[in-house]
Parts: C-alpha cells; sequence; structure tokens
C-alpha cells in the first residue's frame, strides 16, 4: 500500500489516479498510522510552501515525515513535496523539513515567463532507480516559480534548463524527489512512478 499524504491540497486525485492505473493499491490520507504503516509514502503538492507546513504541522504529519525517512521507507516528493524536503524556502522565507540540506529558492527575473509550466527534459547527473529506462528524450511536465538548490551536489540526479539549470530530481538514502509532475507527465512519469513503486529506498 502506498500512502499519499494528504493535506488539504489540490492533485491528490491525480496521483490516486497514476497509481491505481499501474494497478497499485494507494490511500490518500492524513492518518499518522497509515502513513507510518505504508509500504511507500508519497507526498505530492501544488500550493504554497508555507500553507503547506502550517497544514502537515497542525496534524503532527511534519514528523511522520521525518518517522518514515528515518525508518528507511521509500519516500517520493513531488513538486512542492520536492520543495518542503529541504530546510527552508524563499517563499515568505518558510522553515521546512530539513530532510535534505538545501533551500527552495525562487527563479530570478531572466526574461523566461514564470511560472515555469510546461514540458522539458532531464539531463541525467547519475544514475538512480527512479529513473531506470527512462528515454533521455522524454519530457516532462512541470508548473512551478521556486525550484530546489541541494547544498550537496551529490542529491542531484538530473536537471533541467528553464532560462538556468536547476534540479529536477533529487535522491539521498530512501527519499527521492521530483520538480515535475510524473502523474501529469503521460507515459514517461508513469515509467517513474513505476520505477518509484519497485524501488527498495536503496540508490
Amino acid at each position: 500500500m502506498i500512502a499519499i499524504i494528504d493535506y488539504q491540497a489540490g492533485n491528490l486525485r491525480s496521483v490516486e489516479r497514476a497509481l491505481k492505473h499501474l494497478g497499485q493499491d494507494c490511500i490518500i490520507t492524513r492518518d499518522l498510522d497509515d502513513i507510518l504503516c505504508a509500504e511507500r509514502v508519497i507526498f505530492p503538492g501544488v500550493g504554497s510552501a508555507g500553507k503547506a507546513m502550517d497544514t502537515i504541522i497542525s496534524y503532527g504529519i511534519d514528523k511522520v515525515i521525518r518517522d518514515v525517512v528515518a525508518m528507511g521507507i521509500p519516500f517520493l516528493g513531488i513538486c512542492l513535496g520536492t520543495q518542503i524536503i529541504f530546510d527552508e524556502s524563499e517563499e515568505h522565507d518558510t522553515r521546512c523539513l530539513g530532510i535534505i540540506r538545501g533551500k527552495a529558492r525562487k527563479f530570478p527575473d531572466m526574461g523566461e515567463k514564470i511560472p515555469h509550466m510546461g514540458w522539458n527534459t532531464l539531463t541525467v547527473c547519475r544514475e538512480h532507480p527512479v529513473l531506470r529506462d527512462i528515454d533521455p528524450d522524454a519530457r516532462f511536465y512541470f508548473v512551478h516559480s521556486y525550484y530546489p538548490e541541494p547544498e550537496n551536489k551529490e542529491d542531484v540526479v538530473a536537471v533541467t534548463r528553464y532560462g538556468i539549470s536547476f534540479a529536477s530530481v533529487i535522491a539521498r538514502d530512501n527519499v527521492a524527489a521530483t520538480q515535475f509532475h510524473p502523474e501529469k507527465s503521460g507515459r514517461p512519469g508513469l515509467a517513474v512512478l513505476e520505477n518509484f513503486i519497485r524501488w527498495d529506498g536503496e540508490s
């Protein structure tokens, strides 16, 4: 069973539909026991970092996410769920979960439309199971105004170019995260989710 963390944000059903399309049992939940007992956990996201952190703290989900990571349960962050695993976000100077050292930064004024919205490719920096057998020309769907900047460059699995080059796939130990939305990225996105389903949490 995969637990999809419910923190009163949109896009949860899209993730659920994608997982069910892959034949995977899943549940949208904010029940702490459900999350802790899951075989895998996904934190999808749209919205603001500050509101998301306020909500998960109010439900005690912040502690449970840290427990999930400490227990070695495979964890996937998506979009906003990627940004809040870092120490902080420039969005309203929000303190985040601190699971991976680094910061979510706002795109600079670079002549590109913000938010970054559309389809882009990945440049893989190192191999990781979540990107196994993904076509180098595959395109993934992004919609975001902030991007993750890990302190440790070894945490970067892939980068994407949009005015600047930014980390679009991050991983450390049993944590993986994508700035793009795999659930909205057609077959390549489903392949990423299927890789996550098969992943044992080790690099």
